[in-house]
């Protein structure tokens, strides 16, 4: 069995008000009996690209877990690459996409980055699917997961569907030509379990703050995220041959 903790979207600012929703998670994870097999943050550490050194630290508590980290939107490449290179095992530099495989637990990571430097959306370069081709092509006993930050698919909300993963055609061709397990994302602040590519495509809640569907009460401070929703995350498990389970958690 394979515990996996998807956090998404901390957006650590250096307010006490962001450090502390992200260590409600923290607190929760750590309290476990038997510890998950890997921490799994997709994206959005840093609300400013900046904020590193705060996100290492708070990182840090999860002690000897493994963490794998892979950037969102609000990240900046290369800053992430100098501020967590306890976590970035990335053969490339700059402002080269930030990719890496990562083997935990049994498991393999693909982590992808699709930010579009100064841009909200997401996209894939015939590059990072050339990459991504050759990182599934490797042999692997064991399940495959692919992570990555923009989702292919949105919530029908006006404003975050400007801001998915763009041109997805190629990308659902190349996961079809190899054996993936599951697909984990972030972005829009909500759990949402879906399929792409004939696979289950999972992503966590925000940690920082939720988006209210269109159908929902409208955020009370009246912006387009709830900064009062309680923090949530998702905890997805495997057993080899079964459905992956996944559960939804928000810490009230």
């Amino acid at each position: 069995m394979t515990v996996i903790a998807h956090l998404s979207d901390p957006h650590l600012d250096g307010t006490a008000e962001a450090r502390d929703r992200l260590r409600r998670v923290t607190a929760y994870l750590l309290a476990f009996s038997r510890p998950v097999d890997v921490v799994l943050v997709t994206g959005d550490l840093a609300d400013h690209g900046t904020e590193y050194a705060e996100v290492a630290a708070e990182l840090a508590a999860f002690g000897e877990l493994p963490v794998l980290v892979l950037p969102g939107n609000h990240d900046v490449r290369a800053n992430f690459r100098a501020g967590l290179t306890a976590y970035v095992q990335s053969v490339t530099g700059g402002e080269d996409p930030v990719h890496q495989v990562r083997d935990v637990a049994g498991a393999r990571f693909v982590l992808l980055d699709t930010t579009v430097p100064g841009e909200d959306h997401g996209h894939l370069s015939s590059d990072s699917l050339d990459w991504l081709d050759a990182a599934l092509a490797d042999p692997h006993d064991g399940p495959v997961f692919i992570a990555f930050h923009h989702p292919p698919v949105g919530l029908e909300h006006p404003t975050m569907d400007q801001w998915l993963l763009r041109e997805p055609g190629q990308f659902a061709s190349l996961l079809r030509r190899h054996p993936v397990n599951a697909l984990f994302a972030g972005h829009l602040h909500n759990g949402i379990s879906t399929s792409y590519a004939g696979l289950p495509l999972l992503l966590a809640p925000g940690i920082r703050s939720t988006v209210p569907l269109l159908a929902e009460p409208p955020s009370p401070t009246g912006s387009l995220v709830d900064p009062t929703a309680p923090p949530g995350l998702a905890l997805h498990v495997h057993h080899p041959d079964v459905p992956l389970l996944t559960k939804f958690v928000h810490l009230a």
